[in-house]
């Protein structure tokens, strides 16, 4: 361990001297927070509406006001003839048509069943859904209206929904801990992929080579001033979420610093063993940015459901640490589990972490051989 740390102060020594990566890791990440904080947001707001009223009643005015007044739907235009509407649709002027038919009034003073259409836009299949299911719940709720004012009974089946863990829908409680996950694994990668490589192409390597030190007391030591700064940026972020995205911690801090922790240790060991294999920075960090860019965004789950990918690719994913991390880091954030859940994610980390510094020390020490 003295060995370990003597590589240690010689690393820090090193990062202090280079202030321009130093800045680089402790403040690219919380900036990659905000970035892409506030543009990744999946709550879908003022959907561009045109409404067709072939009615022209009081009632039809009240329905196409509810769809205004939710906040959800912007009404941008108004169509005249049938022909507006496939022009505004081809032009993408709007997502949604309302279609309101003629004797609709006389129908609900009636007591009777009116049908609305609402004509999407399905070019985006995802935000296809997502206005679906708004216009479905604005109309039902103008049907319970109606209803009650009819003294009418109502419906034989009825829907309650309720959510648990981010009763509101917000988007962003499910995209920053991805985003972390996403932020932290890139910058430690990288940040310690470069760190063998640079000894090499300044010659150093031969001098470290001929210390008393074996390989892994080289890496231990090469681990620990970059696991001191990372843990300072995933702090940061945890900070930052909170204050400007109100992120909750329901769950215990320790557990979730010791998950952090877990989850830094595998990044860096990853990051030592590319860079154990690259000869120069231009490959390390190309290498860098495929082992840990797009399996930590695209195989992960923080984008796209692992159970929705097929069965190869979820084979894949199970040498993703990402995939476990965000499993336990939402677990405690959101849920505010304990370690009798996330256990098994956090032994997987554990493992991962193992393998990836073992691999590191061997490859140096066959080097060194």
């Amino acid at each position: 361990m003295r060995k370990a740390l003597s590589v240690g102060r010689k690393e820090v020594r090193q990062i202090l001297r280079d202030r321009r990566t130093l800045l680089i890791l402790l403040f690219v990440p919380a900036f990659f927070l905000l970035l892409y904080g506030y543009a990744l947001n999946w709550d879908i707001r003022d959907v561009r509406l045109a409404v067709d009223d072939r009615d022209r009643s009081a009632e039809s005015r009240a329905l196409v006001s509810a769809f205004v007044n939710s906040g959800y739907f912007q009404l941008v235009a108004t169509v005249e003839r049938a022909s507006d509407t496939s022009r505004l649709m081809d032009r993408n002027d709007v997502r949604a048509v309302l279609v309101i038919p003629v004797g609709y009034a006389r129908d609900l003073r009636a007591g009777r069943s009116v049908p609305v259409q609402v004509l999407l836009n399905g070019d985006n299949a995802n935000t296809a859904t997502t206005v679906m299911s708004y216009a479905q719940t604005i109309i039902l709720s103008e049907s319970a209206r109606y209803r009650a004012a009819a003294g009418g009974f109502p419906p034989a089946i009825r829907a309650e929904p309720r959510v648990w863990y981010n009763p509101q829908l917000r988007s962003t409680l499910f995209l920053v801990p991805g985003l972390i996950a996403y932020i932290v694994m890139i910058t430690a990668v990288v940040s310690t992929a470069l760190s063998i490589v640079r000894e090499k192409e300044r010659g150093t390597m031969e001098q470290v080579r001929m210390a008393p030190l074996d390989a892994a007391s080289f890496v231990i030591g090469k681990t620990i001033p970059y696991f001191v700064i990372s843990f300072v940026s995933v702090l940061a972020i945890l900070f930052v979420a909170m204050l400007l995205f109100d992120l909750p911690v329901r769950g215990s801090w320790l557990l979730l610093l010791f998950t952090i922790a877990l989850f830094l240790v595998g990044a860096l060991g990853l990051g030592l063993f590319v860079s154990s294999v690259a000869e120069n920075q231009q490959v390390a960090f190309q290498i860098a940015l495929l082992a840990s860019f797009l399996p930590t965004l695209m195989l992960s789950g923080f984008i796209f459901p692992i159970a929705s990918m097929p069965a190869a690719l979820r084979a894949i994913t199970v040498i993703v640490p990402a995939r476990y991390f965000l499993v336990a880091l939402r677990g405690i954030l959101l849920k505010g589990v304990g370690l009798e859940i996330v256990w098994p994610q956090l032994a997987a980390l554990g493992v991962y972490s193992s393998v990836t510094l073992l691999l590191a020390s061997v490859r140096l020490r066959r080097q060194w051989a």
